[in-house]
């Protein structure tokens, strides 16, 4: 865990998020700044800078589950939801902590960005 890292504050509890779905090695919770009616970050427990720091396997999996568990809570998984990371500065990363967000209940367009 980082003290300075905002969101290994928030699975220590220093600092409230509204969390709507957790497990053993995952958390997931509401976004400060939604950008979807659905808009839920999900990230591992154990800080991990990004998906291009990310070696364990089965703590990605256990993300991308609980992932799927949230749109099924938030009830955009027969509709339909979209899940992004952003990696690195030019990727759009503003949080150094490897997390999803799981987006729904609008229609998605492509391209994103």
């Amino acid at each position: 865990m980082s003290d300075t890292c905002i969101f290994c504050r928030i699975v220590a509890g220093t600092i409230p998020a509204t969390i709507v779905a957790s497990s053993d090695t995952a958390m997931a919770f509401r976004d400060l700044s939604p950008q979807a009616p659905v808009h839920v970050l999900v990230i591992p427990r154990r800080h991990t800078a990004s998906l291009a720091d990310a070696v364990d396997a089965a703590e990605l999996g256990a993300v991308l589950a609980l992932a799927a568990e949230v749109a099924r809570i938030e009830g955009v998984a027969e509709s339909g939801y979209r899940v992004v990371t952003n990696a690195g500065p030019e990727g759009g990363q503003t949080v150094s902590h490897l997390h999803l967000h799981v987006l729904g209940g609008r229609q998605m367009h492509w391209p994103p960005g």
